[in-house]
């Protein structure tokens, strides 16, 4: 058997931290990987932490731990090939991806970023330095062998805005493990409350604030709001919040299966991985219409999907499922075929992985050659 050994330099930030031990648990389950991995953290502290520059621009500092990680890896291990998720580690690594088959993840462009960056308290810089940050990424993304983008909004982003070659860019979202999260028992009718889960660390970007307001209007029709964030929520009749509940594990599994409609009205997300939870876990997703949101909840189709900060417009779609047992059951069915058919993690771990082993061979190909 041909053993492959493949260097993962993985961003350790927001949700990328989920999509990073999700693609650990899958990758160590195959026999031909040897996966050498290098976390790269978000935090800063100590002495790094008063350096100008490198304190406050994520850019330098990820690529600054990547090339320290990238080079303590080969130094001590012998390298196929690098996968960097996200392409910010990989801005200052333009050696390491030359000399090795290399290729790069990412959730949304730097120019998608942007375009939401007002919700991630991200600010673009004066003229000249976004131009340069445009060539940059650009350079990064001709000098990696492929990319794999999470959605086609994505992709669509590189094509348009770096001008990168369609043929060079495959979409593999990210996942979940879907029998994992799968419901022990079908889905049916029941005589309690029906139970709303909402599940987003920062309550107001994730659209919670707009959700209290759409509940509040809803009240009269025996419903329960199940918020799992770290912020502070009102202490009200009816919302429960859970502060301490840690992702994949039983207990948040458990509370998707114990409700009956997700709700994340996001105003700034690529695309939220608790959407494939949901999906997995047979709820109908009431949602936005925000970048790649709409690949993964069809509208009609496995929920609704509705204009952000609009809580007349999310009542109506929370309506619609709380007064319509059938059409959440039949809507969270559904859900369940698109999530697994399309977002599965370990089905698209294997993807990724081929790509890699792909990449790898084609290598050693052309240098035989």
């Amino acid at each position: 058997m041909t053993h492959y050994s493949i260097g993962f330099i993985m961003e350790q930030a927001l949700g990328h931290v989920t999509h990073t031990r999700n693609l650990q648990a899958n990758v160590a389950q195959v026999a031909d990987i040897n996966a050498l991995w290098g976390l790269i953290p978000w935090e800063t502290n100590g002495l790094a932490a008063q350096i100008p520059v490198y304190k406050s621009n994520w850019t330098v500092r990820a690529g600054m731990r990547a090339r320290r990680t990238i080079a303590d890896m080969t130094r001590k291990n012998k390298i196929d090939a690098l996968f960097f998720h996200t392409q910010v580690p990989a801005m200052l690594a333009a050696n390491w991806i030359k000399r090795y088959p290399s290729v790069i993840s990412l959730d949304a462009t730097p120019i998608q970023y942007d375009s939401l960056g007002e919700f991630y308290a991200h600010a673009q810089g004066p003229e000249w330095l976004e131009h340069l940050k445009w060539q940059l990424n650009r350079n990064t993304f001709r000098t990696a062998r492929h990319i794999v983008t999470w959605s086609h909004w994505a992709k669509q982003g590189l094509i348009k805005d770096y001008d990168v070659a369609a043929e060079k860019v495959t979409v593999i979202p990210p996942g979940v493990n879907t029998a994992s999260w799968k419901r022990p028992e079908p889905r049916a009718y029941h005589d309690g409350p029906t139970r709303i889960l909402f599940v987003g660390a920062n309550l107001e970007r994730k659209g919670g604030l707009v959700l209290l307001e759409a509940f509040r209007a809803l009240r009269n029709l025996n419903v329960e709001l199940h918020l799992v964030t770290r912020d502070k929520a009102p202490e009200e009749s009816g919302i429960y919040t859970y502060h301490n509940m840690q992702p994949n594990s039983p207990e948040l599994r458990a509370l998707y299966h114990k409700c009956d409609i997700f709700c994340l009205p996001t105003y700034g997300d690529c695309l939220p991985m608790v959407l494939s939870e949901a999906g997995a876990a047979g709820l109908p997703s009431v949602t936005t219409r925000v970048a790649a949101i709409p690949e993964i909840v069809h509208e009609g189709e496995t929920g609704f999907v509705v204009p952000p900060g609009d809580a007349d417009a999310l009542a109506i779609a929370l309506k619609q499922l709380i007064q319509n047992p059938d059409l959440r059951l039949r809507q969270g069915a559904r859900a369940v075929e698109v999530v697994s058919g399309n977002f599965d993690g370990q089905h698209n771990a294997c993807r990724l992985l081929d790509l890699l082993r792909h990449e790898v061979d084609d290598s050693r190909t052309t240098r035989k050659g």
